[in-house]
């Protein structure tokens, strides 16, 4: 054909781009389409920063399309009309885009592709929804039999990771709509670049030892490449390969762990995506039907300190404020934070799931639903409901001397290290020395984890 659309929406990069290599492959020349959805602009899911880092992304895109002699149209408006009105523009014959699995995208699709000549690659997962079953051919809701059925199947090589593009011909004259400008994190700069930098700083020295260290939270231990795989700057695809390079490669670690831990939560990224393609109503309810008539406090004033990093529980805090000045958490923290506030609080999970969803740079519909419900034991294979963290002894593992609390906390910079997790416990003379008298300058507890705790015990006990 003499022209295609390539769609873009989660796949902003050139090197293995499913989406882009197909519509290349049967046309002479391709024209590079970003949609601004209203209906995603608009909905209260969003997030500012996210948005920032997107928009920051699909303007590093375009540059990068300017050295292959083409460039990044935008457009703002439903996709069905849009891109109706493209192909009329242009005279394209297809649309190209890489399937995306959340209940939106999918009846998008279906609506766009019942009008128009869509064509949907993969690329978003590794292994689409609806190829990793059960010998009955129904899906899997529990991890560790999802896991080796999908280690089991034929997996990606470096020979599979497309290169990208040396130039490709757009057609003339397409008009383009400006990108908003919103102030973005300095903490992830967009671009597939940088994604293309940080998986070679991660795989290159901190993945031998990222078995033993992910779980300390002041340490640069882990990848930080969940926003960059949110929005495809980097393919899942590639993950994967250079991950089974790095376990493969014995010269480089003195052992796997560190491999096969990072690749475990690439699988549990997919087995998310796959859940809630199968079943999207785990969106709006608990996924496990007993617990969708739970009786949840939801007392609005526990829930606003939660946001704000006021609990009075330092490593909750520190998780939260980490959270709303980076658009980023460490993993630890946010099962730690979503214990804290399901649990302790006993407050919906849906009320964490958005605020979540309003401020991170890697908030994604599947990952983020399946995070909540497992902390909230609502969801597939999740935590048992009477595991409930404990804020102070969660603290005193995986951030012993307190140097994540005292980054995020600033109050208790100059706290003991003894009582860095539990401040309330310290003497009055040496909270006035340390400069944080408890209840003026840090707020005291607002549960006493014991008592919240049975009381957690006896409502998920109900059900």
């Amino acid at each position: 054909m003499r022209v295609a659309l390539w769609w873009l929406r989660r796949d902003l990069r050139l090197r293995d781009n499913q989406a882009l290599s197909a519509a290349l492959a049967v046309a002479e020349q391709v024209a590079p389409v970003f949609l601004l959805d209203p209906a995603l602009w608009r909905s209260p899911y969003v997030g500012e920063l996210r948005l920032a880092f997107l928009l920051g992304g699909l303007r590093a895109l375009d540059a990068d399309l300017r050295t292959r002699s083409s460039r990044l149209i935008v457009r703002r408006g439903d996709p069905a009309e849009v891109l109706a009105q493209l192909l009329m523009e242009t005279g394209a014959e297809a649309i190209f885009a890489e399937a995306d699995h959340s209940p939106y995208a999918r009846a998008r699709d279906a609506r766009v592709a019942a009008t128009l000549p869509l064509r949907l690659t993969t690329g978003v997962t590794v292994h689409a929804p609806g190829t990793v079953l059960k010998r009955d051919g129904t899906p899997y809701t529990v991890y560790t039999p999802f896991s080796r059925t999908w280690l089991a199947l034929s997996l990606p090589s470096a020979r599979d990771v497309l290169p990208a593009p040396e130039r490709f011909a757009i057609p003339p004259g397409i008009v383009s709509e400006p990108l908003p400008e919103l102030p973005s994190s300095p903490h992830f700069p967009p671009g597939e670049a940088e994604a293309q930098r940080r998986l070679a700083n991660f795989t290159q020295a901190r993945i031998c030892d990222y078995a033993e260290m992910r779980n300390v939270m002041a340490a640069d231990s882990t990848s930080q490449l969940s926003p960059y795989l949110r929005f495809g700057m980097l393919s899942a695809r590639q993950a994967v390969v250079v991950a089974h390079e790095v376990r493969t490669a014995a010269r480089r670690c003195n052992t796997a762990r560190g491999a096969d831990t990072w690749l475990n939560e690439i699988v549990w990224r997919e087995f998310y995506a796959h859940l809630l393609y199968h079943f999207p109503n785990a969106r709006r309810e608990s996924f496990r039907p007993q617990f969708r008539a739970l009786v949840w406090r939801n007392a609005p004033d526990e829930f606003a300190a939660w946001q704000a990093g006021r609990t009075g529980y330092p490593v909750v805090d520190a998780g939260m404020r980490q959270l709303a000045a980076t658009g980023w958490m460490h993993n630890r923290a946010r099962m730690i934070v979503a214990s804290f506030l399901t649990k302790d609080l006993l407050i919906d999970w849906r009320w964490g799931e958005r605020h979540f969803m309003q401020h991170l740079l890697d908030g994604d519909p599947a990952a983020n639903n399946g995070g909540w419900q497992w902390a909230a034991s609502t969801g597939a294979d999740p935590v048992p409901y009477f595991r409930i963290f404990n804020p102070v002894l969660q603290g005193e593992k995986f951030d012993p001397d307190g140097a994540y609390v005292r980054r995020w906390v600033p109050e208790l910079a100059r706290v003991p290290d003894k009582y860095i997790h539990r401040p309330w416990t310290l003497p009055e003379e040496m909270q006035r020395a340390a400069g944080c008298v408890i209840g003026v300058d840090y707020p005291a507890p607002i549960v006493d984890h014991v008592q919240a705790r049975e009381r957690a015990l006896a409502t998920y006990k109900g059900f």
